[in-house]
């Protein structure tokens, strides 16, 4: 299973931020002991070409050069910085590289990205560029100089809605936003996603899991896609520091294998990203993310033991 990362690339914090900008190499270590048959390669740099596809020219011109507003790096919540720009870009180009090989391997993961609060002209809520909606248009673009139309399906579960994601996509068919959040956490104020299922403060395993399935079923009545885009946040977990939720282990484990569960049923690529995660003890956010890997790898095997 291939895997793309962008941890070398490292946004000087000031001391105390809040962003566990750590937990990156840590996944990436963790995985080199617990899953070494996972293919690891450095992410590509998405061009502005492929951000265009998304993105305003004036914004990425503005990130790209430095020249956007403080007013708007606040809104982010980081410094702008040379290695902020080229992170934001190979988080990007992790998902595209990701979404590329789960056509050829069935699974495939960007160990950073989901990066949802990213509209169109501006970033938000520590995301620059809203990788999941470059690398879906991206992909619907290849797929149509092929004659073949790609609809995509982005299923959300970070614990804070995918605001920018579904203000890119409001009026767009051929992609589905799926966002299943906290209803009283961040973004204030939310967008409207193709489904938005809201879960109240304190929301359990058994809870989360049961609205989890009516959420699939419903985009399975819903939506036809040829590629689904996993944002598998591990802020639900119990003792996020932003999360208020109260999803354990297991429950985090459950929820990943239902995801690649429905996908593996309609044999759908997935391409997975890690977004949010915030745990006081970093190194819980890092377990919620390795077991996501382990539930992956699980499903990567079972398409290549198709393919023989």
């Amino acid at each position: 299973m291939r895997a793309f990362y962008s941890g070398q690339f490292v946004l000087p914090l000031p001391p105390g931020h809040r962003f566990p900008m750590s937990r990156y190499a840590l996944l990436r270590d963790r995985l080199l002991e617990q899953l070494p048959a996972v293919d690891m390669d450095q992410a590509p740099r998405a061009t502005d070409g492929e951000l265009a596809l998304v993105h305003t020219s004036q914004w990425i011109a503005a990130i790209s050069d430095g020249s956007v507003s403080p007013q708007a790096m606040r809104e982010i919540g980081f410094p702008w910085s040379e290695a902020m720009v080229e992170r934001s870009r190979r988080s990007t180009g992790a998902t595209i590289a990701a979404c590329r090989a789960a056509f050829s391997g069935g699974v495939s993961a960007n160990m950073a990205g989901g990066t949802h609060h990213a509209y169109a002209d501006k970033g938000s809520g520590f995301c620059v560029f809203n990788d999941a909606a470059v690398a879906a248009r991206l992909m619907q673009a290849e797929h149509g100089r092929m004659g073949q139309q790609l609809k995509v399906a982005v299923i959300d579960l970070d614990v804070h809605q995918g605001n920018g994601t579904a203000s890119i996509f409001r009026d767009d068919p051929s992609v589905f936003t799926l966002s299943m959040h906290g209803q009283k956490n961040f973004p204030f104020r939310k967008e409207a996603s193709d489904l938005d299922v809201e879960l109240p403060d304190g929301c359990g395993d058994a809870d989360y899991l049961c609205a989890l399935e009516h959420a699939l079923d419903e985009l399975d009545r819903r939506f036809s896609p040829g590629l689904v885009i996993y944002l598998a946040g591990a802020d639900p977990f119990e003792r996020d520091r932003l999360g208020r939720l109260k999803l354990s282990f297991d429950g985090l484990e459950a929820r990943d294998r239902r995801v690649f569960d429905w996908a593996w049923q309609r044999r759908l690529p997935l391409a997975f990203a890690m977004a949010g995660g915030y745990a006081s003890d970093i190194a819980e956010t890092v377990q919620v993310q390795v077991g996501t890997f382990k539930v992956a790898f699980e499903y990567w095997r079972r398409w290549q033991n198709a393919a023989r």
